[in-house]
């Protein structure tokens, strides 16, 4: 009974991780089609050594709707996951090179500390946000494992 309990709980907890990545990644992507997106992903993007130079490149709303397109496309490619294993390992990937990108600016972006409470460690609301992207890397990486463990599962049969 204890394994078909942890058997359940995994497979809806994988569900969750999955499909809560999708959810947020695809909210957050459809989000870059507004200005006021376009404009505050702007304090992160300007800062980054990655990528500092797109915004010789294009304005901000352009850049932005990139990006969107971009985190959308990859939020459906990991959806499919349970169908099509090889596309979804695909999103994972991007979702996983996105996460990483962002998770970088936690070190390039200026006002992560908060300095009401002392600064570094204390986290501003800029830090927080930027900290949630440690626990969606997981989530893209989990992916990624899954979907290759049933691309692998596939082929075998």
């Amino acid at each position: 009974m204890e394994s078909a309990i942890a058997r359940r709980a995994t497979a809806i907890g994988g569900a969750v991780v999955r499909y809560g990545l999708v959810v947020v990644v695809a909210w957050i992507g459809a989000l870059k089609f507004t200005t006021s997106e376009a404009v505050r992903i702007q304090q992160y993007v300007s800062h980054s050594p990655f990528l500092g130079w797109t915004d010789h490149v294009l304005a901000p709303q352009p850049l932005a709707a990139v990006f969107g397109v971009v985190e959308v496309a990859a939020a459906v490619l990991v959806a499919a996951g349970p169908w099509l294993p090889r596309i979804s390992a695909a999103g994972s990937v991007v979702a996983i090179l996105l996460f990483l990108s962002t998770i970088s600016f936690f070190f390039t972006t200026p006002g992560i500390g908060d300095p009401a409470a002392g600064g570094f460690p204390a986290l501003s609301p800029v830090g927080q946000f930027l900290l949630k992207d440690v626990v969606l890397l997981g989530a893209s990486i989990w992916t990624l494992g899954d979907s290759l463990g049933r691309r692998r599962q596939a082929d075998a049969e």
